[in-house]
């Protein structure tokens, strides 16, 4: 069997803020995206994703929905599963999303911004 994933392309957003203990924003003019571009970040995926032996075994496919913070520096936070399909593939995003490499912060009206993102990553026998 072999793993198929893909990074399903991060929509172009516009100005929307949510207001946690400092503004993060929802809806940038410019979203923070992964060093490398969407190439780099499947690079990442391809070399880092291990298909969980649960989920292979339960033969357990579909999408993974996390969401998180990439904060002023580039830095990841927040990582938190808003859809999971179970076998162990809700954690495998979560490492791989809190140990990614930095990202390129987002944009908004100029100005670098803490920006919350949501990530889809599917898992396919």
């Amino acid at each position: 069997m072999v793993a198929l994933l893909f990074f399903a392309g991060l929509s172009h957003q516009s100005a929307f803020a949510q207001t946690e203990t400092d503004s993060v924003y929802m809806e940038v003019d410019e979203i923070p995206l992964p060093k490398g571009g969407m190439e780099g970040w499947n690079t990442y995926l391809a070399k880092n994703l291990t298909y969980p032996k649960a989920a292979r075994d339960a033969k357990v496919e579909g999408t993974v929905i996390a969401t998180f913070v990439v904060d002023e520096k580039g830095e990841v936070s927040n990582v938190e599963i808003l859809r999971g399909i179970g076998g162990g593939c809700d954690e495998e995003v979560m490492r791989l999303v809190k140990e990614s490499p930095t990202w390129i912060p987002g944009k908004k009206d100029g100005e670098i911004v803490k920006t919350r993102m949501r990530l889809p990553i599917r898992f396919k026998l």
